[in-house]
C-alpha cells in the first residue's frame, strides 16, 4: 500500500521547509569503526523542537486550518515531542492547544511545552491513560482532538525520510523507532514513494512491545504497561491505522532493553557528541545488537529526538540506566 505519491511528499517538504530548514545527515567514521558497518545517522535530534515530531503538525495544523477553520483549539495527549510540536504549530496558528501528559512525564519536556505555549494537563499513570482523557474533554469542551497518528501527521513526518533517502547514498536498511507509528510509517512512505528497495527495521522496547506483539499477532495486542525510560515507545496500546502500514512494510521488529538503550546513548555522545533521547537512541541500540547481521552495509538510523532530561542524561554518561518515572 502507498500512502503517498511523489508529489505528495515534495508539496509537505515544501510547506515543511518553510518554517524549518531540513535537518542533517551524516555518516560517521567513528560508529563505523565501532559497528563495521557504513552509518548514516539522520539528525531530526536538529530541528526545531529537538524531536521529527515538529513536521508532522506543521502540515497537520496547515491541513485542520484549511479544512475547519472555525476551530479555535486543539487538545492532544504525549509524552512530550509530539506535544512541543503541536503546541508551536497550533500556537503559530492562532489556536489555543491544550496537552495531556501522564503524571511523572519529564519534567524539561513539560516545561519545553509550556514554553512553546501549551495549556499543560498532567492526567493518568501513562500515555494511553492521558489519551483516553483528552479524547473525553475535546468531545466535551469542544476542542479538536489531535490524534497519534493521522494521514496529516505522517505526510509531515514523511518529509524527513525525504530528505535522508535523496541526501544519502542507496542504504541497505534503516532503523527506526515506533511509538504510536508515524514515524516508522513516514520511512515506509518515503521509502515506496521514492521506488526504493530499503528494508526498515522497527524498533521497539522490551518493556513497551505492543507493535511487535500486534504484527506477530496479526491484530492489535495492547500490553498491561509500557515501562522504559525511552519514554517515546512507551506505548501500550497499538494503532490499527499504523500497524496497517508497518505490519506488511516493516522486514522485521525487534525489541531492545534499557540497558542496551543507555549504552547507546553512551555511544552516540562518544562517537558524535550529539544528545539521544531513549527513543533517538534506540535504532542505534538495534544496530549494535545486529552488528554482524549488519557487517558491511551501508545503514541508517533514525536519531529521532534529542530531549532527553538532564538527570537521564547524567546517569546514561556515567554508565547507568535510568529507571522510568512513577505517576
Amino acid at each position: 500500500m502507498t500512502l503517498f505519491t511523489a508529489d505528495e511528499l515534495a508539496a509537505a517538504a515544501a510547506r515543511v521547509h518553510q518554517v524549518m530548514a531540513p535537518t542533517a545527515q551524516h555518516a560517521w567514521p567513528t560508529l563505523a569503526r565501532r559497528l563495521g558497518c557504513e552509518v548514516w545517522v539522520k539528525h531530526e535530534n536538529h530541528g526545531p523542537t529537538g524531536a521529527f515530531k515538529a513536521r508532522g503538525a506543521i502540515t497537520y495544523i496547515d491541513w485542520l486550518r484549511q479544512t475547519a477553520p472555525e476551530v479555535r483549539g486543539i487538545v492532544t495527549a504525549t509524552r512530550g515531542n509530539h506535544g512541543q510540536a503541536q503546541a508551536r504549530a497550533a500556537r503559530a496558528a492562532g489556536l489555543r492547544a491544550v496537552i495531556y501528559v501522564p503524571r511523572g512525564n519529564s519534567p524539561e519536556k513539560n516545561a519545553a511545552m509550556r514554553a512553546f505555549g501549551a495549556e499543560l494537563v498532567e492526567f493518568g499513570a501513562d500515555f494511553d491513560t492521558a489519551r483516553e482523557e483528552a479524547f473525553r474533554i475535546a468531545a466535551a469542551e469542544g476542542l479538536h482532538i489531535v490524534p497519534p497518528f493521522h494521514r496529516e501527521l505522517v505526510r509531515g513526518v514523511a518529509t524527513y525520510a525525504w530528505e535522508f533517502f535523496r541526501a544519502a547514498p542507496a542504504l541497505d536498511t534503516v532503523y527506526v523507532p515506533i511509538g504510536c507509528g508515524s514515524g516508522i510509517c513516514g520511512v515506509i512512505a518515503a521509502r515506496d514513494a521514492l521506488g526504493l528497495g530499503t528494508r526498515i527495521v522497527g524498533v521497539v522496547s522490551e518493556g513497551a512491545q505492543t507493535a511487535l506483539l500486534s504484527v506477530a499477532a496479526g491484530r492489535p495486542v495492547p500490553t498491561e504497561a509500557a515501562r522504559t525510560f525511552a519514554d517515546g515507545m512507551a506505548v501500550r496500546v497499538p494503532v490499527p491505522e499504523a500497524m496497517a502500514v508497518y505490519g506488511p512494510g516493516a522486514e522485521r521488529i525487534v525489541a531492545v532493553d534499557d540497558d542496551a538503550v543507555a549504552a547507546a546513548i553512551r555511544a552516540y555522545f562518544a562517537d558524535t557528541h550529539n544528545a539521544a533521547e531513549g527513543a533517538g537512541a534506540a535504532p542505534l541500540a538495534a544496530l549494535m545488537a545486529e552488528r554482524d547481521r549488519m557487517a558491511g552495509r551501508r545503514v541508517g538510523v533514525i536519531l529521532s529526538g534529542g530531549n532527553i532530561d538532564s538527570d537521564w542524561f547524567a546517569e546514561a554518561l556515567a554508565g547507568g540506566t535510568p529507571r522510568p518515572r512513577e505517576g
